[in-house]
């Protein structure tokens, strides 16, 4: 498999220490695990959102390529433990500390440890378009403007 090379900076001296480093579960994973870098748990209590440390920074060079962070499914639906934002965006010319914003929209409080998988990572391709005003489309679609639910249900 041809993986993209990214340069990785330690921020955090637990990351590859006591934390491991970010990494695919199995050879089929789109996305690499996040880890909390806590040197405590903390806890997030309902309704409540924070910024828990990656304790790496990234730098993909490459225009053509964005990091995603995504939740992880499991956190999601047993504890209503998603990403406040509901998707990360890793700009390729960013070069600082990944933060990670966790949104407790559960019912009860969770304690992120230290070392927990708190999202995912996920590398894609970037296309960027460049907006062209006109004052009619060179195209109709089948769709046109209908709105959100226009196709219906089922």
């Amino acid at each position: 498999m041809n993986r993209h090379k990214i340069e990785t900076k330690i921020m955090n001296p637990l990351m590859g220490i006591s934390i491991p480093l970010p990494a695919y579960a199995t050879d089929g994973a789109a996305a690499m695990d996040l880890r909390a870098c806590l040197s405590e748990p903390q806890t997030v209590l309902p309704g409540e959102t924070a910024l828990i440390p990656s304790g790496i920074a990234i730098s993909i060079h490459d225009p053509g390529l964005v990091a995603l962070l995504v939740p992880r499914s499991g956190l999601g639906i047993r504890h209503g433990i998603v990403l406040a934002n509901s998707i990360g965006v890793i700009d390729s010319d960013y070069q600082g500390e990944i933060g990670i914003g966790i949104y407790n929209r559960g019912q009860a409080a969770y304690t992120i440890e230290p070392g927990e998988r708190i999202c995912q990572m996920m590398f894609v391709p970037v296309t960027q378009a460049a907006l062209q005003v006109v004052q009619e489309f060179s195209q109709e679609s089948v769709r046109g403007a209908g709105g959100f639910g226009h196709t219906g249900r089922g």
